[in-house]
């Protein structure tokens, strides 16, 4: 049996309660959980047993120091000019990029394909379709949205397990950062 793997970032409370107080003001969008609140580092996909495991257990051996990140601004991002997904932009500081070049070393060194797509930090607040209202009065309220800073000292690996009300996101492994 496969596994639905990606390594992200999960917020603290406060950041996250302030994120879901802008979710509202587009019809039809479908706004994430609380659960659902992450920072990808990495989408990894359909992986086997074996490589998820030698995937947690390099990810074991990263030694990385706890860092500083800020919710900054809000976007889309969209496919052949239809926007797809609304998300909150995370300030991309130096310690997070070396972070994320860590794991991203990491999954190529068991076996998974080099990610093709630029790292974009941002945590998703809904999904979108074509029934969506438009984003334009969103994106203009939320243009300076400024929250945190908070401190960062876990990642983790997580499984996904897709459902039809949503994805439900499980943490397998939770590491911690050096303080």
């Amino acid at each position: 049996m496969s596994h639905r793997l990606f390594i992200a970032i999960r917020p603290p409370s406060a950041i996250r309660d302030a994120l879901i107080d802008l979710m509202d003001g587009v019809e039809n969008a479908r706004w994430q959980d609380d659960d659902q609140l992450h920072l990808t580092l990495r989408y990894i996909g359909e992986t086997d047993p074996h490589q998820a495991d030698d995937l947690a257990e390099a990810l074991g051996r990263l030694s990385v120091g706890a860092f500083e990140l800020a919710v900054s601004g809000v976007g889309s991002f969209e496919r052949k000019g239809v926007p797809h997904t609304l998300w909150a932009g995370i300030a991309a500081s130096e310690p997070l990029l070396h972070l994320q070049r860590k794991v991203e070393r990491v999954c190529v060194s068991v076996g998974i394909a080099p990610e093709s797509r630029k790292f974009a930090p941002h945590t998703t607040l809904a999904r979108l379709n074509p029934s969506c209202g438009p984003l334009a009065p969103f994106l203009a309220r939320h243009a300076g949205l400024a929250v945190g800073p908070w401190q960062v000292d876990t990642y983790a690996l997580y499984e996904s397990h897709l459902r039809p009300q949503g994805s439900l996101y499980e943490p397998v492994v939770t590491y911690r950062c050096e303080e």
